[in-house]
C-alpha cells in the first residue's frame, strides 16, 4: 500500500521542485568544433543543499517531512530553517522545539534564528521583512541552493485579496511566484504548495503523526490576514460559493503572465523615451499606453532611490499627471526623499 493521498501529493509538489534545482544545477556542455576535452581529475562538488523554512506549522512541517523523504532519493543535502521573531512570549523555545521536530526528521543542517522585527510598513510587513533577511543570511552562510517556503493555495487567495483590496495593480494581484529571489540569487526560493489546499497539508501531518503547532496571531483579528482568513473568505464563500479560493490562484497566475509580459515591454521601450542625456522626455512617454508608461515611471523611481515596498499606485498616479495632465503643478514628493518634476518638456526624477 502506498502512502496516504495527502502525502503523496506533498511529496510529488517536494519531488518536483527538487529535479528543477538539479537541473538549473546541471552545466550545460559547450559546444565546439567536436574535440572531447581531455578530463582533468578534481575533487567532485559537495551535494547541493536544500533548505526549508519551518515555523512549526501545518504547511512548513508537511514541507520538511516531503523534503527528508524526497532529498537523499535525488542525492540532495536538506537542511532547516526556522525564525524567532520573538514577538511572543517562549518564542525562543518554541524555536528550540522546531529545530529539535528538524532534527527527528533527520534534516542537516538546522537552526533557529531570533531576529529583530520593525516597524516600517506595519507588523505583518516588517516581521516578513525580517524573516526573509534572516532566510537570506542563512542561504549564504550554508551554500544553499534553494529554500522552500510553505505557502499554499489558500495563501495565495489571501494575497490576491489583499492586493486587491489595496488597489496595487496587476502585479499586486499576481500574487506569490512559485520562484522568486532574494539578494544575488534570483530563483532562491521555491514555493511547492501553491497549487494545494491548506487542509491536504494538515492531513498529511496528522496521517505521519508529525507534531503541529498553531500559531496564535494566525486567529489574532489585530492582523488583516487572519481577518481576511477567518471572516473574510468564509463570507465570499457563502455569498459566491464554493471555489473562490481556486478562482483567485487562477486569476493570480493569468495576471502573473500578464504582468511579465508588460514588464517585458517596459524594458524594451524605455530606452526609446530618453534623451541622449538620458532623460525621460514626457511627448514620447505620453504616446506609450497607461500600462507600459506607469512601468517604466515605477522603475524610474525606484533606481532613484524610492523604497519598492512603499512605492504605492498613487503615488505613480500622481507622476503620471505630470505627463498626461500637466497644468504647470509644482515637483512630487514620493517615498525615500525622492522627487518627481517636470523641467523642459523632461521627467527629472531624484533624490529631493
Amino acid at each position: 500500500m502506498g502512502p496516504h493521498p495527502a502525502v503523496a501529493a506533498i511529496r510529488l509538489a517536494v519531488r518536483r521542485v527538487l529535479h528543477d534545482v538539479l537541473t538549473e544545477l546541471t552545466p550545460v556542455p559547450a559546444l565546439d568544433s567536436g574535440r572531447v576535452p581531455a578530463p582533468t581529475p578534481h575533487e567532485p562538488p559537495p551535494p547541493p543543499l536544500v533548505l526549508v523554512a519551518c515555523s512549526g506549522g501545518a504547511d512548513s512541517m508537511a514541507l520538511a517531512s516531503a523534503l527528508a523523504f524526497e532529498a537523499p532519493k535525488l542525492g540532495i543535502r536538506a537542511g532547516g530553517i526556522t525564525v524567532d521573531h520573538g514577538l511572543q512570549s517562549g518564542s525562543d523555545q518554541r524555536g528550540e522545539e522546531v529545530v529539535g521536530r528538524l532534527v527527528e526528521l533527520g534534516l542537516t543542517p538546522v537552526e533557529s534564528l531570533a531576529v529583530t522585527v520593525g516597524r516600517d510598513g506595519g507588523p505583518e510587513a516588517a516581521a516578513r521583512d525580517a524573516r526573509y533577511a534572516a532566510l537570506d543570511a542563512a542561504a549564504e552562510r550554508h551554500g544553499a541552493a534553494a529554500i522552500l517556503l510553505g505557502h499554499t493555495r489558500d495563501d495565495q487567495a489571501e494575497t490576491v485579496l489583499l492586493g486587491l483590496a489595496r488597489g496595487s495593480g496587476i502585479r499586486s494581484l499576481s500574487g506569490m511566484a512559485a520562484v522568486s529571489g532574494g539578494p544575488g540569487a534570483a530563483r532562491r526560493y521555491r514555493r511547492p504548495f501553491l497549487h494545494l489546499d491548506r487542509q491536504t497539508a494538515r492531513k498529511a501531518c496528522m496521517v505521519q503523526s508529525l507534531p503541529v503547532w498553531d500559531d496564535p496571531h494566525n486567529a489574532d483579528p489585530a492582523y488583516t490576514r487572519s481577518r481576511l482568513r477567518h471572516e473574510g473568505l468564509p463570507a465570499l464563500e457563502k455569498a459566491l460559493g464554493k471555489g473562490v479560493v481556486e478562482a483567485l490562484a487562477r486569476t493570480a497566475q493569468l495576471s502573473r503572465d500578464d504582468a511579465d509580459a508588460l514588464d517585458a515591454w517596459a524594458s524594451q521601450a524605455e530606452a526609446s523615451v530618453r534623451d541622449a542625456a538620458g532623460l525621460l522626455e514626457c511627448a514620447k512617454l505620453y504616446a506609450l499606453p497607461p500600462a507600459v508608461r506607469r512601468r517604466i515611471l515605477r522603475r524610474a523611481a525606484i533606481e532613484a532611490g524610492a523604497p519598492a515596498g512603499s512605492l504605492f499606485a498613487r503615488h505613480i498616479e500622481e507622476v503620471d499627471r505630470l505627463i498626461t495632465g500637466w497644468r504647470g503643478q509644482g515637483a512630487i514628493n514620493l517615498p525615500g526623499k525622492v522627487v518627481a518634476q517636470r523641467q523642459g518638456g523632461r521627467l527629472v526624477i531624484r533624490q529631493g
